[in-house]
């Protein structure tokens, strides 16, 4: 009998417990073994033993510089576990943008008889194997760790310096997000920015510069999609997938797709004036597309939260060039406040988030807009970047 090690005990390695037998679970967490409702056994991470383990799968989260990873023998992914099974697949991944993608390909795709799931919050242990395909948000976590498994379509949206630390550089966390398009067969198909044309690959590659390029390529009339700003990008890639797979191009359903909450999420306060949670933007790249989106009015920005250790100064760069002043929050403030001073962008240091809404609130014009997009996680302050948004909308919606 093989001996399954899970390391982590968490949403991912649960579902594969339910599909093996007799694993056993290390966890950083537990300080003492115990058995679970389900009767698997729960260690510490320090008993973790390579020699009484033939298989250790990780949950994506658990960096390459934990000792259990450092320890284990017979590593593999979530997805290489499941590959002999996995039906036809896409694979989506980026920085910003991939939930979205994920999201919108399975609204056009479900009369089809697609699932989604990876990192979108479906572990890969409760897909139907025999579904007709597997749409898979895809994690840079998941994809280091994957050597067997790789996508039949994989869609790529832009890249920008994100999970800094759990990688340890921008050229490690680019190697993982172009890693499965190695190991793609002839008439697999690739859909990557043009920044990365030149990969060695037996897929067909497509490449993409903008979302005009996306359109023109696959006959898509931008005119007929609702969405726009980044939002746009997410749709005409999964109107390509379903175009590529189906060859129809269908704007009723695109348009009938709901956003999540957090992204770019707009509100009034109770003196009509926008405000805009945009939580979700963790990182640099996600922050300046709303700022894009709303620079044409003056704005004041909610910024701040744990940066990852990433380089800042692209950012302030582009605040620059538009009418902003920033209130900086989170772990990160004093940083962020050295930066403002800097590069000369008016800003407030703030105790807290509510601390900030409270300075807005006494600041903001009817014409202008407040925006909450850190560009950094949450996790500092926060469960996560969802308490974030919610807390922010709370406080907003009571200003009297």
């Amino acid at each position: 009998m093989q001996r399954i090690s899970l390391f982590g005990y968490g949403k991912t390695t649960k579902a594969i417990a339910k599909k093996v037998l007799n694993p056993i679970f290390y966890d950083d967490k537990c300080s003492k073994p115990f058995r679970d409702e389900n009767g698997f056994r729960v260690k510490p991470s320090s008993e973790f033993n390579p020699k009484y383990s033939d298989l250790e799968i990780p949950s994506p989260g658990i960096a390459p510089s934990n000792p259990l990873i450092q320890k284990a023998n017979n590593l593999i992914s979530e997805y290489d576990y499941f590959a002999k099974e996995m039906p036809l697949s896409i694979w989506i991944s980026g920085t910003n943008g991939k939930t979205t993608t994920t999201q919108m390909m399975q609204h056009l795709l479900q009369d089809r008889g697609s699932q989604e799931g990876g990192n979108i919050g479906t572990p890969l242990g409760e897909l139907n194997p025999h579904a007709s395909l597997w749409i898979l948000e895809t994690s840079s976590f998941t994809m280091h760790y994957t050597n067997i498994a790789k996508p039949n379509i994989y869609v790529l949206l832009p890249l920008s310096p994100d999970h800094l630390s759990w990688h340890g550089s921008m050229d490690e966390y680019v190697k993982a997000k172009l890693k499965p398009i190695y190991s793609m067969k002839e008439g697999e198909i690739a859909i990557i920015p043009e920044a990365y044309k030149d990969i060695k690959t037996n897929a067909h590659l497509i490449t993409y510069k903008n979302e005009e390029e996306i359109a023109k390529r696959f006959s898509i009339d931008v005119d007929r999609v609702k969405f726009k700003g980044a939002f746009l990008a997410d749709a005409l890639l999964a109107m390509t997938v379903d175009k590529i797979l189906f060859d129809r191009v269908n704007y009723e359903q695109i348009n009938s797709f709901t956003l999540d909450p957090h992204r770019q999420e707009e509100l009034r306060d109770s003196k009509n004036r926008l405000w805009v949670n945009d939580t979700k933007a963790t990182n640099i790249d996600a922050t300046i597309a709303a700022l894009n989106r709303y620079k044409n009015a003056p704005l004041h920005l909610i910024l701040g939260g744990d940066d990852k250790g990433v380089e800042l100064s692209e950012l302030f760069e582009y605040l620059q060039t538009i009418d902003v002043k920033t209130y900086n929050i989170g772990s990160n403030k004093e940083k962020l406040s050295n930066l403002a001073k800097k590069y000369k962008i008016p800003f407030q240091l703030c105790i807290n988030l509510n601390d900030a809404i409270t300075k807005i609130d006494k600041n903001l014009l009817s014409n202008e807009t407040a925006l909450l997009s850190p560009a950094a996680s949450s996790l500092d302050e926060f469960s996560s970047y969802a308490q974030r948004g919610d807390e922010f909308k709370e406080a907003v919606l009571n200003i009297s």
